[in-house]
């Protein structure tokens, strides 16, 4: 007997060739399926004649087939049906291309139901491949489901259709009284409804207890992560530092950096192991609010171990960090895997002993034989490029060790709390005084020779450039790809000039070598793919060209031109681009008329969505398949409520009617990578 996690195979009409095809688009169970909601919905319950539609419309009509299906072979592989219907009124001619089992299907004098575009010419009507379907068998609403090659909408439906038939119930989720108490109607009438809609009222009401109860389950993982992470403090801070901190700075920090400077303090002072981002755009100065928090612990007797994805990023902290605590007897140690064994032995030695109270490091940090006397504050810069296990790793070689975490990435302040609910977030929203604007141009390729010409020239001021190209996909014949454009560049129009080329095909230790002769200065031309979208400080870059500039994504953009800017010239950032599409150039003028990352962010998700602004899913929130972040904040806000309480008694889920819901976050976060 059929039940939730039966096997997509076991459906009736599946089998193991097209259980492959659902396989394909995550589909592997029966629960797997009933997830697998329409992306949208055609409406055939409003059956029209023709005098009643408008011309160009996609519309339903209800007709009767008149004449026979005739074939007519056009070229070879291409076969066209015609056939006339009526609606009691007006003739309606019909062409049907290459399918021939609808035209062998279809009977004269028939009743049937046509969907699609109609087009009214003076004595009748037109419609080109219109969807047919038998009269007394249409359902009304038609769900229409992302396919893929051999599997198309129709064919999902039926499935689903199907599996539905073959479950007397779907078992519910949630206490009676909970749904009562927020108006949510049963799992199964949800489930049956979302996927073949009686009206659309009852669509609606099926969408809503999906969308509730996923984020419901959202809150709850995300809460009890937080809860668990709640470890006691180890490494708690008696006396605050800060002031003594600010008088060694060499500039005044921004409000926004002495705001979260005393959340952390205030944390690190606290019962509990400090938990917490710092989330800031580029340039926001969240190195100087690290080294903060760091004088203040390293004061209070404890070392601290800062560390980054990339031996250059270690580098340029260790360079930064040393010169802001320069006039402080703070020890500082840098340890990557280039540093000599003679050097790694002598840095882990004063590790142990504690005269290293500072180490800024790579992986090396986390290995086995690296251990701390007295570990109290561990940083990790641009987390999502550790794995869990990493970060964990290095958290572990202390008790009750403070963690802050830090990223660039902007994130819309709408969803701060659903993708970091595990952490507590301080926003640095402010730059610091006397950074001067990127100036932001959008052209198109007829201006390559200009461009050229202008960067040749900033190389010949000593300065230095970053021509950033998109990802070639196989077949996309109309792009060049960042490896031939490299070659062509060096050979022609910068000839002469040391160019580089960085892409994320290369070795680690390749893209490194690349990367550290650009920050030297050795390379003044570096062409490269998004490798370098969260990146070096190289204050000599005064010039980033993106080709093809409507192939990223906002808040991609808004990062690359992060990249220019870090010196004192004015810095450029050229978007060449030759889309006429609307949104395309929507999206740039954005870029060229706003400097500011959230709000960059947050047009970022209005234009492309959540599904494609966390497509990389680099936060670690879970897939989500029906709630939509950005539109379902006032439910969302609904769910943290019902989270707080339903855990303020039951934090372990262990209630016979929550158990469920334990089951559920189980199934949400299996795939998910958490902070």
């Amino acid at each position: 007997m059929l039940n939730l996690n039966s096997d997509i195979k076991y459906i009736r009409g599946v089998g193991e060739k097209r259980a492959e095809l659902f396989n394909k688009l995550g589909i592997f169970d029966v629960r797997s399926l009933l997830c697998y909601y329409p992306r949208r919905y055609q409406d055939w319950s409003k059956e029209r004649t023709v005098a009643q539609c408008v011309s160009g419309e996609n519309v339903c009509i209800k007709a009767t087939l008149i004449t026979p299906v005739r074939e007519h072979l056009i070229k070879r592989g291409m076969t066209v049906y015609k056939c006339s219907f009526t609606d009691g009124e007006t003739d309606i001619r019909v062409t049907i291309f290459n399918n021939k089992y609808l035209a062998k299907a279809l009977r004269q004098y028939k009743e049937y139901v046509l969907f699609g575009k109609l087009e009214k010419k003076l004595t009748f009507a037109e419609m080109s491949s219109p969807k047919i379907e038998e009269a007394e068998k249409n359902i009304g609403i038609h769900p229409i489901y992302s396919a893929t090659e051999g599997l198309n909408s129709n064919a999902i439906g039926k499935t689903v259709k199907t599996a539905l038939e073959a479950l007397p119930q779907i078992p519910e989720t949630l206490d009676t009284r909970f749904r009562l108490k927020y108006g949510l109607v049963s799992l199964d009438f949800a489930i049956r409804q979302i996927h073949f809609p009686s009206d659309f009222e009852r669509l609606d009401k099926a969408k809503y207890r999906l969308i509730f109860e996923e984020l419901l389950i959202l809150q709850l993982g995300l809460m009890k992560l937080r809860g668990k992470k709640k470890a006691l403090s180890g490494a708690r801070v008696i006396r605050n530092y800060t002031n003594e901190f600010y008088a060694l700075l060499p500039f005044s920090p921004t409000n926004a950096q002495k705001r979260a400077i005393d959340e952390c303090i205030s944390d690190m002072s606290g019962k509990y192991a400090m938990n917490r981002l710092i989330q800031g755009d580029v340039g926001s100065g969240k190195t100087a609010v690290a080294a903060g928090t760091v004088y203040t612990s390293v004061k209070n007797g404890f070392q601290c171990a800062l560390m980054a994805p990339t031996e250059i990023l270690a580098v340029q902290h260790t360079q930064t960090i040393s010169k802001i605590l320069a006039p402080s007897s703070i020890k500082i140690d840098l340890l990557t895997g280039s540093t000599s064994v003679k050097e790694k032995r002598l840095i882990k030695e004063r590790l142990a002993s504690g005269e290293t109270q500072l180490v800024i490091g790579t992986h090396a940090l986390i290995q086995k034989d690296v251990a701390f006397k007295n570990l109290g504050l561990v940083i990790t810069d641009e987390q999502h490029r550790f794995g869990v296990n990493q970060r964990a790793g290095l958290a572990m070689k202390g008790h009750g060790v403070h963690t802050l975490v830090m990223s660039a990435t902007p994130i819309p302040r709408t969803l701060a709390l659903m993708i970091y609910g595990d952490l507590d977030i301080s926003v640095l929203d402010e730059l610091p005084a006397g950074r001067r604007k990127i100036r932001t141009d959008v052209v198109d390729s007829r201006y390559h020779a200009r461009i050229y010409e202008f960067v040749r020239k900033a190389v010949e001021r000593g300065e230095q450039a970053y021509i950033v190209c998109p990802l070639v996909e196989e077949g996309e014949s109309n792009l060049l790809p960042a490896t031939q454009y490299a070659e062509k560049l060096s050979e022609t129009v910068f000839r002469g000039i040391n160019l580089g080329l960085l892409h994320g095909k290369m070795k680690a230790d390749e893209k490194e070598k690349v990367m550290g002769a650009f920050v030297r200065g050795d390379i003044k031309i570096l062409v490269s793919t998004t490798v370098i979208e969260v990146g070096v400080d190289v204050p000599e870059a005064t010039v980033i060209v993106i080709e093809n500039a409507e192939r990223f994504g906002l808040s991609q953009l808004h990062q690359l031109r992060g990249r220019v800017g870090r010196g004192n010239a004015q810095s450029y950032c050229i978007l060449v681009s030759d889309s006429k599409g609307e949104t395309a150039q929507s999206r740039l003028a954005v870029m060229k008329n706003c400097s500011d990352g959230f709000k960059i962010a947050d047009e970022d998700l209005k234009q492309r969505g959540p599904g494609d602004f966390f497509g990389n899913r680099q936060h670690g929130l879970p897939e989500l398949k029906i709630a939509d972040m950005l539109g379902d904040t006032e439910t969302l806000s609904v769910c943290r409520r019902a989270a707080g309480e339903i855990l303020a008694e039951d934090f372990n889920l262990d209630k016979p009617e929550n158990r469920p819901l334990a089951d559920e976050i189980s199934e949400m976060f299996r795939n998910s990578v958490s902070n």
